[in-house]
């Protein structure tokens, strides 16, 4: 093994963890240029090209990612002697990007942040809503919350919470237009759904391994479930909610479960994931953010 390469590694190591050369070089105290060098050394003596430099951002070749998982391992472990011999702090420290559905990232995640800013100081997060699919290297994602029933290969992680789709409406909606006894009466009443395609009007139910596909209609749709339940709790129809976005207002009594006995299906159910791309040594800030997840979301 070549160990004058492990310097090089190392700077490589955090060329991807901040995305470019230049947040690179601030962090490692040193100039773009001269970890650009740094990283093309590293490709010289491995034959390989690790990173492709675009004028927007850098992206992993496939070699690449192999090789940041195994110098992220090396350098982690680095770390790890270090806290034994005290020359690093126990504290767990950095930034930690953690990439969530918008949803589950307003009324979920986010008033869990200032707890755990609180109790490890040493630790920022960015926080990065996007419902379209993150690629945890490209993008430079540390961790992911993604809602799936079977998550990606080559992934890591753990099942976090069950989400659910639900459909509600406000006792005042149900007194003037009836309850719904079966999902094909949803046809006379005014429905809220996410508008954003056709598809998305016909709403799937499922009961006793029966499924029903029922073809709604409404006045007023929204592609943000706070707004279809304000919309709801504003008596301006029957609409479909994650019930983490419901569990207040039908608490309170503001709305109800319409249908309860049959599934809702749809694309925003299935588990709730914690997902991460490497299984070993693993930085502590991730770490403690991962069991704080856990021990917040999963419950007794």
């Amino acid at each position: 093994m070549n160990m004058t390469l492990l310097p090089e590694m190392a700077t490589f190591v955090v060329v991807v963890e901040c995305g470019s050369f230049s947040a690179a070089a601030r962090k490692l105290g040193s100039t773009p240029s001269s970890v650009s060098r740094s990283v093309s050394r590293l490709e010289q003596a491995l034959g390989v090209k690790l990173l492709y430099r675009t004028t927007r951002k850098l992206r992993l070749s496939d070699t690449g990612n192999e090789v940041y998982r195994s110098a992220a391992g090396m350098v982690e472990s680095a770390r790890q002697v270090l806290s034994l011999s005290g020359g690093a702090q126990h504290e767990p420290q950095g930034r930690v990007t953690l990439s969530v559905p918008k949803a589950i990232g307003h009324v979920v995640i986010h008033p869990l942040i200032p707890a755990f800013l609180a109790r490890y100081p040493e630790i920022d997060i960015c926080l990065r809503m996007e419902d379209r699919y993150m690629d945890l290297i490209d993008d430079g994602i540390d961790l992911a919350l993604r809602i799936t029933r079977s998550p990606s290969p080559g992934l890591y992680g753990k099942p976090l919470m069950a989400v659910e789709h639900i459909i509600c409406a406000t006792p005042q909606w149900l007194a003037e237009h009836g309850v719904p006894q079966h999902p094909h009466e949803l046809r006379h009443h005014s429905c809220i759904g996410l508008g954003e395609t056709p598809a998305d009007a016909r709403w799937k139910f499922r009961h006793q391994g029966k499924t029903i596909v029922v073809d709604t209609r409404g006045r007023y749709a929204a592609n943000h479930t706070g707004v279809r339940l304000d919309a709801v709790k504003r008596h301006l129809g029957i609409g479909s909610l994650p019930r983490f976005t419901a569990r207040e207002a039908l608490a309170r009594g503001e709305i109800v479960q319409v249908l309860p006995e049959w599934e809702f299906i749809s694309s925003y159910t299935g588990d709730l994931w914690l997902l991460w791309a490497s299984g070993r040594h693993m930085p502590g800030k991730m770490r403690a953010l991962i069991d704080y997840l856990s021990e917040q979301l999963t419950g007794p």
